[in-house]
């Protein structure tokens, strides 16, 4: 706490004495100072994070400058950059963004798969003969134009009607052939359950909205019931699809993983109500045969990942969380890579609690604008195979790697130590071992959005429906979660691959492998055509 000194306490104090009490002073008006500085930060970024826009976009259009020194070694230069930052943005100014032109042939392509109903308004004998007289007139061609029409979901009752024969020799019965029962006793069927899964696990509606959609159309079918069947679907038949795909990931050489917190409540909490819903699926540059899987866990321990990923040999992306370096120690063929997208985040939160007219003139801004450099000539690498990708990062994405560390060490202490600047500048050097991973594999992408991307579908669902109320809910959850992601990855309609796995997955139960799952994955020639979204050619 500060002295407080009175007039004639100050007045009977020498020279010397005031001097050191002025610089005490002017030291502690300097600490409150940048502790000021720090909380208007944090409540920028609270503000911005609670009002502002969402989106990490920088502006594209202006270029960075680099210096090339000493051989392949490349620094950053402020001054340069700063200057053709200004050119740039004058420029754009003067220059009018045309406006979009409407694309020719758009209503036809988006309407070009769908299956056409004829609908035909013709005039009768009679009013033509009133119209034109006899024989006075003749036909040209018709008038067309389209409409969608649109049916609403409606609830139907399959009553199967099963032959029943028997022998009039020895008495044995033979049933027809009939679809098997998904649940007995149960009413639900593959297409029902199909829908019940597609409304909450895709378009995020809870079971009590369904509740009520259903009543509105005159059916009562009670949300209990319906998290019962999901659950018992789940565990016995969706289950066996999981377990296939979580066998098929290890076949990859770069997967990515994140994870997210969840509540679940009334059982088990091990760790109070806060669990964790993880996520791991293939690599951003495999376009083909993605598989996306969750994995629900009451903790966020390492001995998850270790168990997940005991069989798995290769790099696994992440977002920095320190469990995936203590396993990657353990192991020789596991391999940890980092994602650019979190090193820039905190720049991006630092830039946006500044003033507009003070962030380009900030190092985070710099900063940002220097990832984005990075971004721009990975971009264009996107099409190459990885052995191509790779020759091309060395050329000319690993120099700008290198100058932006050089850039980081140099600037890292004309920051207060706490800001959100030296926040990104301290991650980035913690982390640049597994930032700089990407640089040694053409197969290794630049960070995890996809891994954030595949897990955002999860995280808008439980804004909906808060919290889960069991651990066999959120198991079940992580299932069905899985499949769903892992349909949309591969363009499948996940109502139609539901209710096409629901009605195949129950006739192989007795069967002592899981080979058939060999064509239920999403890529199969075997699934029905309606399983997949028609893409224009």
């Amino acid at each position: 706490m500060a002295m407080e000194y009175t007039e004639e306490q100050l007045n009977n104090f020498d020279k010397s004495t005031l001097i050191q009490l002025f610089l005490v002073q002017q030291s502690q008006l300097k600490d409150i100072d940048a502790k000021l500085q720090l909380l208007l930060e944090q409540v920028a970024v609270l503000n911005n994070n609670r009002y502002g826009r969402s989106s990490e976009k920088l502006d594209t259009e202006n270029q960075i400058c680099f210096m090339e020194v000493d051989g392949n070694i490349v620094y950053f230069n402020e001054a340069e950059a700063v200057d053709a930052l200004a050119e740039s943005e004058a420029d754009d100014e003067k220059t009018q963004k045309p406006r979009s032109t409407k694309t020719k042939g758009r209503r036809a392509a988006d309407i070009r798969n769908l299956p056409v109903v004829p609908v035909e308004h013709m005039l009768s004998e009679e009013e033509l003969t009133a119209e034109f007289g006899k024989d006075g007139w003749y036909q040209l061609e018709d008038e067309i134009f389209r409409r969608y029409r649109f049916t609403p979901m409606k609830v139907e009752i399959e009553e199967h009607h099963v032959g029943v024969y028997k022998s009039k020799k020895d008495n044995h019965f033979k049933k027809a052939e009939h679809p098997g029962y998904l649940l007995r006793n149960s009413l639900v069927s593959p297409s029902l359950e199909a829908g019940i899964i597609n409304a909450k696990y895709v378009n995020a509606v809870p079971l009590y909205r369904q509740e009520q959609d259903f009543q509105r159309m005159g059916v009562n079918i009670d949300r209990a019931d319906m998290a019962h069947w999901t659950i018992l679907c789940a565990e016995r038949y969706l289950s066996i699809l999981y377990d296939y795909l979580h066998k098929c990931l290890y076949d990859y050489h770069v997967i990515q993983a994140d994870e997210t917190p969840v509540r679940v409540t009334k059982e088990d909490r091990t760790e109070g109500d806060k669990h964790y819903m993880w996520v791991y699926r293939t690599g951003k540059m495999y376009a083909d045969k993605q598989i996306v899987l969750y994995d629900y866990q009451p903790s966020r321990k390492a001995d998850h990942p270790r168990e997940f990923l005991k069989n798995f040999s290769g790099v696994c992306v992440t977002d920095g969380y320190q469990v995936y370096h203590t396993i990657e120690k353990e192991r020789d063929d596991l391999k940890i890579a980092g994602c650019w997208a979190h090193a820039r985040r905190r720049f991006d939160e630092a830039v946006k609690a500044q003033p507009k007219e003070k962030r380009k003139n900030t190092l985070a801004y710099m900063a940002l604008k220097q990832i984005q450099a990075i971004y721009r000539e990975e971009n264009k690498l996107e099409t190459m195979s990885p052995e191509e990708r790779l020759r091309h990062r060395q050329l000319t994405v690993k120099p700008l790697v290198d100058a932006y560390f050089a850039w980081v060490k140099q600037n890292l202490m004309k920051v207060p130590a706490k800001s959100k600047t030296a926040n990104g500048f301290t991650y980035s050097l913690n982390q640049e071992q597994y930032l700089r991973c990407f640089l040694e594999d053409g197969e290794v992408p630049m960070d995890n959005n996809a891994a954030e991307q595949s897990i955002r579908g999860f995280c808008i669902g439980k804004k909906n429906w808060v919290m889960i109320d069991t651990v066999a809910g959120a198991e079940s959850s992580a299932i069905i979660y899985s499949i769903a992601e892992t349909a949309k990855a591969n363009s499948l309609k996940p109502y139609n691959y539901f209710e096409h796995l629901l009605a195949e997955i129950p006739k192989h139960m007795d069967d002592h492998d899981t080979g058939f799952c060999e064509d239920l994955l999403p890529w199969s020639d075997k699934l029905p055509a309606e399983c997949r979204k028609q893409t224009d050619l």
